[in-house]
């Protein structure tokens, strides 16, 4: 990831320079400002219809903003109290607090993940991850 540094301490991220994180064959994640400079973390999750995220937790509060397509979330638990988010719409994850997210529907969806920490720290329920918290995938195992 390229932050070009603007005056006053200000930055800017780009999409089209970011690193291409690949979560599993049907999502992926663009890191934003993720160089530990910022008080938050963001990144942009692309996710194609019939992906599920993992279940994992964050010990900080987590802000998704659907910004294409349309996603069920919910909290570990609570599988049966589901909720549809339609682009537009934010979901705010309590610190320590397992959830996921389905993409809803026949078309791709894509999140703004908003991490209120300057590092990516994630649990997953049933997975490893790698050094940067990534979930790890096949050959990375």
């Amino acid at each position: 990831m390229t932050v070009e540094h603007l005056e006053r301490g200000a930055k800017l991220a780009r999409l089209e320079t970011s690193e291409r994180v690949e979560f599993s064959p049907i999502s992926h994640y663009h890191p934003l400002m993720s160089d530990g400079t910022t008080a938050v973390r963001t990144g942009i999750q692309t996710a194609e219809p019939g992906y599920v995220a993992e279940m994992h937790q964050h010990p900080y509060e987590e802000l998704l903003f659907i910004l294409e397509g349309e996603a069920d979330v919910w909290v570990e638990g609570h599988e049966d109290a589901k909720r549809r988010m339609k682009a537009g719409d934010m979901a705010s994850m309590p610190p320590n607090t397992p959830h996921t997210f389905a993409v809803a529907g026949d078309k791709t969806m894509r999140l703004l993940g908003i991490h209120h920490s300057k590092e990516r720290i994630v649990e997953y329920v049933a997975q490893d991850t790698n050094a940067e918290g990534y979930p790890m995938q096949g050959a990375d195992k």
